[in-house]
């Protein structure tokens, strides 16, 4: 069975992205082959989240923003320490040598597995607060308390378990 003939599942990934035909499809030879152009225009739709309230109640609209360079920092962060964890690496500094990366950014990158697991949760779900980016998390604007309430305060985060 081709591609073209198996029957495509509707999912919400599918929904978010459409494509059309932008142009009239051209047809022309090149090296002996046959080929044919047609101009696509491929938009992404943005999604948002609809918390639907009981009958008589008022929609409230909620909108997701992930913030893909956090979450893949946060995600190299968990995997470099089960690297330390099991043994596989000792420090940051034979990280940073096996990556060849910089010691003093393995070490800032290292300090995100000591975040609240909600604030966690929140940036994979696209729940935190706008000002609560890259920037804030590696500590450049000030240092990451291991304190969990004082991170809550730091990041002005509002979540399950910071009120």
């Amino acid at each position: 069975m081709r591609d073209a003939d198996k029957p495509t599942r509707d999912t919400p990934a599918r929904r978010r992205v459409v494509v059309t035909t932008s142009g009239k499809p051209r047809q022309f030879e090149m090296d002996g082959r046959s080929v044919t152009f047609v101009p696509l225009s491929i938009k992404r739709r943005h999604s948002s989240k609809l918390i639907v309230p009981p009958a008589g109640g008022t929609f409230v609209k909620t909108t997701s923003t992930f913030d893909l360079p956090l979450i893949r920092t946060i995600g190299k962060a968990f995997y470099w320490q089960k690297l330390i964890d099991t043994g596989e690496a000792a420090n940051a500094s034979e990280l940073a040598r096996h990556f060849k990366l910089e010691q003093g950014w393995v070490s800032e990158v290292l300090r995100l597995t000591q975040l609240a697991p909600d604030i966690v949760r929140a940036i994979l779900e696209g729940q935190q607060p706008r000002q609560l980016n890259l920037h804030a998390m590696r500590g450049r604007q000030a240092e990451v308390p291991l304190d969990w309430d004082e991170q809550r305060v730091m990041f002005e985060f509002v979540g399950p378990a910071g009120g």
